[in-house]
């Protein structure tokens, strides 16, 4: 029971990270590779406390790491959180209800 729901804190907490458009579109800029924090921040057109604050959420998740240089910091894809959530999409297939198989419904 504790590891289910310690599965489904992590599935909530993988998809409210996604949940947002800011997110999603820092994620997507990352899948070319690590980027600095000031090219984010120029490349989204955003002040850097408020990407700071999804970057969070992002590594919170797991779903970035981040790796300081000097005085900047460098985000990048977690590729191991990705297969995670590819797991969670999957554990979801094949489990659509068939239309008319509920007895409830006569």
């Amino acid at each position: 029971m504790t590891i289910t729901i310690k599965r489904r804190d992590i599935d909530v907490s993988l998809f409210h990270a996604l949940s947002d458009e800011t997110r999603l579109e820092i994620m997507e800029r990352l899948k070319d590779g690590e980027q600095c924090v000031c090219d984010l921040t120029e490349a989204l057109k955003t002040g850097q406390s408020r990407l700071s604050f999804h970057l969070k959420v992002l590594k919170d998740a797991g779903l970035i790491t981040d790796r300081p240089e000097g005085r900047w910091i460098y985000y990048s894809l977690n590729a191991e959180a990705l297969e995670e959530l590819e797991e969670v999409v999957q554990s979801l297939q094949g489990s659509y209800p068939r239309v008319g198989s509920s007895s409830r419904c006569r």
